[in-house]
């Protein structure tokens, strides 16, 4: 049994694999914006995606092929500070101080504090810009007192 899960992995990489390569040939083609094709597996049915479909679309491919699950949350999507800080990989209580700081725009629905998706996106990837332009001045500073060879 555990043989045939083998090989339904191995399969399953592969589609994924070949569906991200023929995805990023359609997209690679900036002189248009039309949509995406999908053809569905062991059908004759074509749908037809919107080009900002087709993207999203190419980046679960990426997760998928890195062997990462995927989830999809509106931008628009209300979150709970527990989920805010699932997809920070903080606390629960350090969303509620960011949140109290003003760092994180939030609102309350009742006594209950919420944050939209679009936000905790937006954080996070400034967070991830700052993280690396600290790296960047670290080597730098490292390379410049010569401690880097």
């Amino acid at each position: 049994m555990s043989h045939l899960r083998d090989s339904e992995i191995t399969n399953t990489a592969a589609t994924v694999r070949e569906a991200l390569q023929k995805i990023n040939r359609v997209l690679s083609d900036t002189s248009t914006d039309k949509d995406a094709n999908v053809v569905v597996e062991q059908s004759d049915d074509v749908i037809r995606v919107p080009r900002e479909v087709a993207t999203v679309l190419r980046e679960i491919l990426v997760h998928s092929a890195a062997g990462r699950s995927v989830g999809v949350i509106p931008m628009r999507a209300e979150l709970t500070t527990q989920q805010a800080a699932h997809l920070l990989n903080v606390s629960r209580p350090h969303v509620i101080k960011l949140m109290d700081e003003g760092i994180l725009p939030g609102h309350k629905v009742g006594t209950h504090r919420r944050i939209y998706a679009a936000d905790v996106q937006a954080y996070k990837h400034q967070r991830d810009i700052d993280a690396r332009t600290a790296a960047d001045d670290l080597t730098a500073l490292t390379e410049e007192m010569g401690l880097y060879e």
